[in-house]
C-alpha cells in the first residue's frame, strides 16, 4: 500500500511551509512555481526589501481603515506571493509551469487562495499555465491560466 503524498498535495504542503515566512498580519500566502517536477522559486507576502513589515509596526493599514477583503491593494504594504515568486525566477523557467498557492488568515485557518487581480495579469504575463490553489476546507482547485485571458474580469460588462 502506498503512502506516499499525492504531488498535488506536496507541493501545497511546501507553499503552505512558505507562507509561515509571510510579515502580514492580516492574511499569510506562500506560493511556488513548479515546472517538470523541478520547483523554480518559491514567495510569501510581504513589504518589499528594505521597508518595514506590517508585523514589525504591528498594524495592517487596510485593517485599520477596515478595508473589505479583496479591495483596495494598493494601501497594501506588501507585496504578494505570486509576484515575490515571479520576480525570483526567469520567465523562460516559468513557462508552461504551475504556481501552486495557499493562504492562511492570521489566525492560522485555511482561507480559499484565489490570486487577486493584479497577480492574475501578473501570472499571465510569466507564462505559467496553471495555478493550483488550496481551499479553506483542504481541497484544491486547478485553474488553466487561459481562462484569465478569455474571460477577462478587468472589462466592464457591455450591454448588448
Amino acid at each position: 500500500m502506498d503512502h506516499r503524498r499525492d504531488k498535488v498535495n506536496y507541493y501545497l504542503d511546501i507553499a503552505d511551509t512558505v507562507l509561515h515566512r509571510s510579515t502580514c498580519i492580516r492574511r499569510q500566502y506562500g506560493a511556488i512555481i513548479v515546472r517538470n517536477d523541478e520547483i523554480i522559486s518559491t514567495g510569501y507576502n510581504g513589504a518589499p526589501r528594505g521597508r518595514k513589515n506590517c508585523s514589525d509596526l504591528g498594524f495592517c493599514r487596510r485593517e485599520a481603515l477596515n478595508v473589505p477583503s479583496g479591495e483596495r491593494y494598493e494601501l497594501c504594504r506588501s507585496v504578494h506571493a505570486e509576484q515575490n515568486a515571479i520576480i525570483s525566477a526567469s520567465r523562460r523557467d516559468m513557462l508552461g509551469g504551475t504556481l501552486y498557492l495557499v493562504g492562511r488568515q492570521a489566525s492560522g485557518e485555511l482561507t480559499d487562495a484565489v490570486p487577486c487581480s493584479m497577480c492574475k495579469r501578473t501570472i499571465i504575463n510569466s507564462g505559467i499555465k496553471e495555478v493550483i490553489a488550496r481551499n479553506a476546507d483542504g481541497s484544491f482547485i486547478v485553474t488553466d491560466v487561459n481562462e484569465w485571458i478569455e474571460n477577462d474580469e478587468s472589462l466592464p460588462e457591455i450591454p448588448e
